[in-house]
């Protein structure tokens, strides 16, 4: 199963080119939480914010060309062959932009943080309204002047 795990402003819009522009510690704990199980897969840019790897899990690193990376991350430079080579595992694709948009079309499941305002952001997650549905959506909450809340979409059948 191919999980996508992300935080979305109003506008989809997920960083700006300084990162993530919100600061909310109970998403970070949840984003933590949601990728516990399974294996991280994260693009070339997302992967510079980390000094470590997730959890005591895999994490892999997609690029297009043979960069060395840090202890603990491995690089993947063919997608399809990875989902193909994982099938049957949980895959956490946190993103950056370039990775949730190439993709999307693999997707099983998008576990959202709905951030209630606009953040001006210049990275976005793509369109995903007319192949998933909504399954769950948490209550709001607010933290640090910002409200927000937690959705769970699926695949359409």
């Amino acid at each position: 199963m191919i999980r996508f795990v992300a935080a979305i402003d109003e506008k989809r819009g997920i960083a700006d080119d300084g990162g993530i522009p919100w600061d909310l510690p109970t998403d970070r704990k949840y984003f933590v939480d949601q990728t516990k199980n399974g294996v991280i897969l994260m693009g070339y840019a997302t992967y510079l914010e980390f000094k470590k790897p997730m959890h005591q899990t895999p994490n892999y690193v997609t690029s297009r060309s043979n960069k060395k990376l840090k202890p603990g991350f491995e690089l993947v430079i063919d997608i399809p062959a990875f989902l193909k080579e994982h099938e049957g595992e949980i895959i956490n694709n946190i993103g950056g932009a370039g990775l949730f948009t190439s993709t999307l079309q693999f997707a099983d499941e998008l576990v959202f943080t709905l951030v209630h305002a606009d953040f001006n952001c210049t990275k976005f997650f793509p369109p995903y309204e007319k192949d998933f549905e909504l399954v769950s959506k948490s209550e709001p909450m607010t933290e640090n002047g910002t409200t927000f809340h937690y959705e769970n979409w699926k695949r359409k059948k």
